[in-house]
């Protein structure tokens, strides 16, 4: 019996979901003005579930909107300055915190993700979500060459992060001062007998972190689709189960820039 590639991507994508749950995963309806989105909460990323349940339980998301939407990318929401008619500079608000970064190798940015959004690299090194606002990935099919090119892009970032712990390392401080020194008398000798040195440290600890997606991984994101780009950039803390159309009509709204021209709002309830 030949199963159909739209079967197939529905066994993927369940697949995939098993495999990243141990427990039952908290559940969460979204209502909007374009239709409903019935989510679940990762298990696996406590600090950002507990912190949406606590948000969603006190009426926190409720009238605020979809303030950023980008057709074949995501729809971003959560931003309380949203609530207001006709506020402006939308995407810098929150409940006055951050949460600590939860990305993991497992959770990845398939449609359907749902994700925290955060200032940047160089504002925020240690990748810390902003309290409330998140993001929903639609995203596009990806092929083969996408994602071994997402797998480096991933693996330099880690290497970057890796020499940046070492260094910083007080137990490192020696390799530090030695190299410093090297740079300031120029000495090509001392700066290659020392790379000599570092570079097995460093490639032992890389290895052991190294990025690579599963088969199980690709296939989601060739069959269902995705940002791959994103991975391990952003914590993803749970996923849409049902509704994934109207991710889609949300992407389709008329827009001035990345806002709807009409405000998309949600009101978010726990249904577990």
């Amino acid at each position: 019996m030949r199963i159909s590639g739209q079967l197939t991507a529905l066994i993927l994508l369940l697949s995939l979901t098993l495999s990243a749950q141990d427990e039952d995963r908290p559940r969460l309806k979204i209502e909007t003005s374009e239709g409903d989105m019935i989510i679940e909460l990762y298990n696996e990323t406590p600090q950002h579930r507990d912190n949406f349940l606590k948000l969603a339980k006190k009426g926190f998301y409720d009238g605020t909107t979809f303030h950023r939407v980008i057709q074949d990318f995501m729809i971003q929401g959560g931003d309380p300055n949203s609530k207001v008619e006709g506020a402006t500079g939308l995407g810098s608000g929150g409940p006055g915190y951050t949460v600590e970064a939860e990305i993991r190798t497992d959770l990845i940015h398939k449609k359907g993700a749902l994700s925290a959004a955060r200032q940047g690299d160089q504002a925020n090194p240690e990748r810390r979500s902003s309290g409330s606002q998140f993001y929903i990935v639609q995203g596009k099919v990806a092929n083969e060459n996408m994602l071994q090119q997402m797998e480096i892009r991933a693996n330099q970032a880690l290497m970057q992060q890796i020499q940046q712990a070492f260094f910083t390392a007080p137990e490192n401080k020696e390799y530090l001062d030695r190299l410093k020194k090297a740079q300031e008398e120029k000495d090509q000798v001392a700066l290659q007998s020392l790379s000599d040195e570092i570079q097995p440290m460093l490639e032992a600890r890389m290895d052991e972190k190294k990025f690579t997606y599963t088969d199980e991984q690709k296939a989601v994101y060739q069959d269902i689709g995705g940002t791959p780009f994103l991975d391990q950039q952003y914590t993803v803390f749970g996923e849409v189960i049902e509704g994934m159309d109207v991710i889609d009509k949300i992407a389709a709204v008329k827009k001035d820039g990345e806002r709807p021209v009409k405000d998309v709002k949600m009101t978010v309830t726990l249904l577990d």
